[in-house]
């Protein structure tokens, strides 16, 4: 069983034990938080919502919170000696999938 969800202006596929990194939630780790923009749940058959399915939820638990890799963002223009060099981590929650409500 699976299912996709929407979090974060992004999609994920998460079935039961998963772990994934999602965009930062407002949760400290050992919480619980649920997911209620479930897109799509497979059982025995594919149901999908419009735009979502109804009465379907994704009930998960905060593992921890952290930053990811740097990402360098360079700007440079030729021939006028101008050039930026920044960096960026993104924050983000790791959540451990317990259970799909379909």
């Amino acid at each position: 069983m699976y299912a996709i969800i929407a979090t974060g202006g992004k999609q994920y596929k998460v079935a039961e034990g998963d772990i994934i990194k999602v965009e930062k939630l407002g949760a400290e780790a050992g919480e619980s938080y649920t997911f209620d923009q479930v897109l799509a749940v497979s059982d025995n058959g594919l149901k999908v919502g419009d735009p979502t399915v109804a009465g379907a939820t994704v009930e998960a638990s905060v593992v921890g919170n952290g930053k990811g890799k740097k990402v360098i963002v360079y700007k440079y223009k030729r021939k006028s000696g101008y050039h930026k060099k920044n960096g960026h981590r993104q924050q983000y929650t790791a959540v451990k999938i317990e259970k799909i409500n379909a």
